[in-house]
């Protein structure tokens, strides 16, 4: 950002002479009215006069104006009429999509410049991820950016960005989702783990001790996978489904109230493992192929609050790098 930054002030303090503004004038595409553009781009969305009107507070038969008017500039037709209804014709179909998309990121460019510096960061993160680690640590953020509020929710539901409000998400995933800035946090990673009275009544010394004790979720394809990295070499499938949870939080209850083992992440559960109310009992680590990520539109590159928040949040995984091996802080390939 410094560069580009650098870049524009540059760009900005130059003087052109007047043929260097001519030229630059001279190069721009002779574009229609952006009121009959805009009127198109309702009717079209819409595909109904009286409701564009509506929405444009206009009346209908200024509505339909503007369309003759852009339709008299392109000379072609961009709606089909019949019967009381209007349908896009071939020219309108190949016209909307862009036009709509660019009155979009005209949009997200003028809302920008109200919500760059506005004082609430709107922060949407995995269940697992919000509730045992961010949720801890955010104070933090607050004490060293005290003029941002933080509004944090938790849900492993995809977030729409563009009907919601939301700032910055943390997500699993491979981190390629277009029109998204992901930043790689760490590996997925899961091992068993449970209560130190569970793991001692049951004897729990060898993997191959975990297939005769009840365990969370025991169909979960990360059980396979765990034993088989810990080199269990047949694993019989499960008698019974046994119970399965939403997310880790809930596991976590059920595990500390001395019901069975589950599969959980160490990081997020440092605490716990460091206070002796959770304990795991194999060093082995399963990783599942994805990692977590902190994601925003790419067109909120730069805005104050989420890149002091990325810049934050980083720092804070920082700190934990010791207590997991460096492959996991390696991002996917």
């Amino acid at each position: 950002m410094p560069v580009r930054c650098a870049f524009a002030c540059r760009a900005a303090n130059k003087s052109f002479a007047p043929s260097h503004k001519l030229s630059l004038y001279n190069a721009m595409p002779k574009l229609p009215p952006l009121a009959a553009v805009r009127t198109f781009e309702a009717v079209g969305r819409l595909q109904n006069f009286s409701r564009a009107a509506q929405e444009l507070g206009m009346t209908q038969a200024a509505v339909s104006y503007q369309v003759r008017q852009l339709e008299d500039r392109l000379g072609r037709a961009l709606f089909v009429r019949e019967k009381g209804r209007v349908r896009l014709s071939e020219t309108g179909q190949r016209l909307l999509p862009a036009i709509s998309q660019a009155f979009a990121a005209m949009g997200d460019a003028f809302a920008a410049l109200d919500n760059d510096e506005a004082e609430v960061l709107t922060i949407s993160a995995m269940t697992t991820f919000g509730g045992a680690w961010l949720s801890a640590r955010i104070g933090g953020f607050q004490i060293a950016y005290p003029d941002l509020a933080v509004r944090m929710s938790m849900s492993n539901e995809l977030v729409d960005f563009d009907a919601t409000n939301v700032d910055v998400a943390i997500r699993v995933g491979h981190g390629r989702w277009p029109g998204l800035r992901a930043d790689f946090l760490y590996r997925s990673h899961v091992t068993p783990i449970c209560a130190p009275s569970f793991r001692d009544a049951n004897r729990i010394e060898r993997p191959e001790d975990l297939l005769r004790v009840e365990r969370l979720a025991p169909n979960d394809p990360w059980w396979a996978g765990w034993l088989a990295a810990a080199g269990v070499d047949v694993v019989p499938p499960p008698q019974r489904r046994g119970i399965e949870l939403d997310s880790q939080l809930q596991e976590a209850s059920a595990v500390q109230g001395g019901y069975g083992i589950a599969m959980m992440t160490p990081l997020l559960w440092r605490a716990e493992l460091d206070a002796g109310r959770l304990v795991q009992p194999f060093a082995t680590l399963y990783q599942p192929g994805s990692a977590h990520f902190l994601v925003h539109r790419e067109n909120r590159i730069g805005v104050r609050k989420i890149e002091r928040f990325r810049e934050w949040l980083h720092a804070e995984m920082d700190k934990d790098r010791h207590l997991l091996p460096d492959e996991l802080w390696e991002p996917l390939a």
